[in-house]
């Protein structure tokens, strides 16, 4: 039970504050996986801020007829409604002792309350800030090299971020492969050149956009011809979920910005956000969470936790095109 946790284990409310994704979705997988590690039976309950109601966590937090811990994730917190803040900061202060609270908030003006209230009222903070120079993405490189037991010289970490962009999940996903399909200890820029050369051939946001647009037939087959023609499964996995990923916060976003403020609020250029919108038709919030959770299901089986990545990234397509709303 969570009951029985060490004191170096998690916090009974977490706060985890920042509007860079991958940063702030691995702070809330560390404090799940210790929780877990703590309980192995923990029940995880993932909400999405605009969807909870008044009384949920509450509800949560009871203690269970059956024992065993409870997590409840509140993700984009900033969109809680008042009366839910106001319990939830009510709750900080006491938190149930079997159950661990771990709230994600984007940051800025939104949702300030909620953020400022669960610090005064005791939760754990950890900030995660969004990556904007290219030391910082060079940085990033090398430390996920370091993650994956390998090492990355500086004119190739430069190759890499130049080839696959700024976008931290794609860099990641790319560090990934990279490690696994090179020999030797230290990734060089020659290794970096070979690999995307071979990308170069096929897209994976090819086959994303045809999922999100609702095109099976086209996704499915795509899906096919960029593994015959050798991309990397993660890099599929990684692109479909940036693709939805970015349908969230186009559709999430305030109605009154337009042009350069929504650009500047979202951290999107106008061009992607004019072909997101495009692109949200026939999709609503619970489809998108429902396609995320596919994703991230897929995400874990070409990962190693599944015998066949080619299935599991057929059956994500699937599911994903089948989230959309009316289908």
């Amino acid at each position: 039970m969570l009951l029985g946790m060490a004191a170096n284990d998690p916090a009974r409310v977490t706060l985890v504050v920042g509007d860079e994704e991958l940063l702030a979705d691995r702070a809330v997988g560390e404090v799940i996986a210790a929780c877990r590690a703590a309980d192995s039976g923990a029940e995880v309950h993932d909400l999405v801020g605009s969807k909870v109601e008044p009384g949920e966590l509450t509800r949560l937090s009871s203690p269970s007829l059956f024992g065993g811990g409870t997590v409840v994730v509140i993700r984009s917190a900033q969109d809680l409604v008042k009366d839910v803040v106001t319990e939830i900061v009510s709750y900080t202060a006491h938190p149930a002792e079997d159950t661990v609270l771990v709230l994600a908030h984007a940051g800025g003006a939104k949702g300030k309350a909620l953020a400022d209230g669960v610090k005064k009222a005791g939760a754990h903070v950890v900030t995660v800030t969004k990556l904007t120079k290219p030391a910082e993405r060079l940085a990033f490189i090398r430390t996920e090299m370091k993650r994956a037991g390998r090492s990355i010289g500086a004119d190739a970490a430069a190759a890499l971020l130049d080839a696959v962009g700024n976008d931290l999940r794609e860099l990641a996903a790319a560090c990934n492969q990279l490690a696994f399909d090179t020999p030797g200890k230290t990734i060089d820029e020659a290794a970096v050149a070979r690999y995307h050369r071979g990308q170069a051939e096929v897209s994976g946001f090819t086959v994303a956009d045809s999922a999100v647009e609702g095109r099976l037939g086209d996704a499915l087959e795509q899906l096919r011809w960029a593994l015959a023609t050798g991309t990397a499964p993660v890099l599929l996995v990684s692109a479909l979920a940036g693709s939805l990923r970015s349908l969230a916060k186009v559709g999430g976003a305030p109605r009154n910005l337009r042009g350069g403020q929504l650009a500047s609020h979202l951290g999107m250029p106008p061009w992607k956000i004019d072909r997101t919108r495009k692109q949200l038709n026939g999709w609503g919030p619970e489809g998108i969470a429902r396609a995320l959770q596919a994703v991230a299901a897929a995400d874990a089986q070409v990962k190693g936790g599944g015998a066949d990545p080619a299935y599991a990234l057929e059956h994500m397509i699937q599911t994903v095109v089948a989230s959309r709303t009316g289908r």
